[in-house]
């Protein structure tokens, strides 16, 4: 009886420490959507920003932070496929895989403004991109590297073993069966972390205010240019992201309504963020019963 109750008082404890922490979280969430969903229009949401006026929106701010994360995503997306394919299919245990997963443990544990002040030293000033998208997507590269080949990597080495002896037994080789059977067998998962991975690069500001800049020029939709400053597509121009652009209304000031824009940014990036985590639970679920028939 006495290892029964403790059982149930542990249990109680658990329960409690988890709904307190849940109920933090949803606390900080309510806050935040209500001050700032208020101050959401189409307008807000389109026009582009004012410094010394009332009235600015975070048109160009938004574009910027949905550009740099399919910049970043292009870059890092087929490197980490490849090495979470290099560490879960063909990898063996030695020396060289050893370096290379503390190498992994060691970027994920970097802080964001780390990373950033290494592709300021880099990218910005060595290899004189200047601060730009380029620079910026580089450096959340290294940010997001470590995440998205440990995502690969797990959902490859969750697909069972006899996907693998099944292709092979068909006569497939090796890299067939990777790419014809157990890729697409893991594209649930990986989906999962490609978007789960986009939501934080989305919602990342200490790493750009050192590579893609803290301002935001006027662009012009028109101009297909990409090597035009005022070209949406081009990679070389400075692009103050949502975050960066929150960051920058509470520390300068310059905005006399600042508190409102603010609000409604911040409450614009945790929407976006929800949906990245919520879509990516919703897609992965899908896609897998469509494969599997579950």
């Amino acid at each position: 009886m006495n290892a029964k109750r403790s059982d149930k008082i542990a249990t109680g404890v658990l329960y409690a420490i988890s709904g307190i922490i849940v109920l933090i979280l949803a606390s900080l969430l309510l806050y935040i959507l209500v001050r700032g969903v208020p101050h959401i229009s189409w307008d807000f949401l389109t026009k582009p920003s004012k410094a010394y006026q009332v009235g600015g929106g975070i048109g160009i701010q938004l574009f910027n932070s949905f550009y740099l994360l399919f910049i970043t995503m292009l870059i890092s997306f087929p490197i980490s496929l490849g090495a979470g394919i290099y560490l879960s299919e063909y990898a063996k245990k030695n020396w060289l895989t050893d370096v290379i997963r503390t190498s992994i443990e060691i970027l994920s544990s970097l802080p964001s403004v780390v990373v950033g002040l290494f592709g300021f030293l880099v990218f910005v000033i060595q290899f004189e991109y200047g601060f730009s998208i380029l620079s910026g997507a580089l450096a959340l590269t290294f940010f997001n590297l470590p995440l998205l080949t440990r995502n690969v990597e797990e959902s490859l080495q969750a697909v069972h073993y006899t996907q693998r002896e099944a292709g092979l037994a068909l006569g497939l080789s090796r890299w067939e069966t990777v790419t014809r059977v157990v890729v697409p067998e893991a594209t649930p998962g990986i989906l999962t972390g490609v978007i789960l991975s986009s939501g934080r690069i989305f919602g990342e500001a200490a790493a750009l205010i050192y590579t893609a800049g803290q301002s935001a020029p006027a662009l012009d939709f028109t101009n297909w240019n990409p090597l035009s400053v005022s070209s949406p597509i081009s990679i070389f121009r400075q692009a103050e992201t949502l975050a960066v652009h929150i960051w920058k209304i509470n520390t300068e000031g310059t905005m006399p309504d600042g508190a409102a824009v603010s609000a409604g940014a911040s409450a614009v990036l945790i929407i976006a963020v929800l949906i990245f985590n919520f879509g990516a639970r919703a897609a992965g679920k899908r896609l897998y019963k469509k494969m599997t028939s579950a």
